[in-house]
């Protein structure tokens, strides 16, 4: 999928390397990659490679390279997998959904998580309890909790959550959804827009 919208962009890829989730060592791929003189790598995978493969792009002398992923690696445990890598300034990740900062009601409604569950807020929290309150506002309006009688009413969904305001597409797909770029600044995730 990355490959064919970056080439119907107008981008040129110049390399295709593959690794698996069990993987440390990437100096094989990396060198191969560097051969061809990349702008930027895209890393389809998971921090647990990620940050290993910054620091050898480091030993590589790749420190000019974009490094660009998905929310596999957009996390926090990337900067301690990066272990200090000059690299880890070069990476521009993605994330569905706004930043906390950009919800509408992101930073009071933490507030209220955290004092009620201590050290228990992951990234995804406001989204499963926006997602909840869209299940218990259709089952209100379908005045039922059966799923049959209440699925139909899911996509007239018009709810305004901690998120975002939710709606649906006729074919399910959120309308209008958010995506927040992140860079890591001084070793720590920051969000870019």
């Amino acid at each position: 999928m990355f490959k064919k919208t970056a080439m119907a962009k107008g981008m040129t890829v110049v390399d295709e390397q593959f690794t698996t989730d069990k993987a440390t060592d990437f100096m094989a791929i990396l060198t191969a990659v560097k051969s061809k003189n990349p702008d930027a790598i895209f890393f389809g995978g998971m921090d647990p490679q990620g940050g290993p493969m910054l620091r050898q792009m480091e030993q590589l002398g790749m420190s000019n390279v974009k490094y660009f992923g998905g929310d596999g690696i957009c996390t926090s445990e990337l900067a301690k997998l990066a272990a200090g890598a000059k690299t880890l300034g070069n990476v521009v990740c993605a994330e569905g959904g706004a930043s906390l900062a950009k919800m509408p009601g992101g930073e009071a409604w933490k507030k209220r998580y955290d004092a009620k569950y201590p050290g228990q807020f992951q990234v995804y929290s406001p989204y499963t309890y926006d997602a909840t309150f869209v299940l218990v506002d259709a089952m209100k309006r379908a005045n039922s909790t059966d799923p049959k009688v209440y699925t139909p009413e899911l996509i007239k969904t018009n709810y305004k959550g901690v998120t975002t305001t939710i709606a649906f597409e006729p074919n399910g797909e959120l309308k209008n959804p958010a995506i927040t770029l992140y860079v890591y600044k001084d070793g720590k995730k920051s969000a870019l827009n």
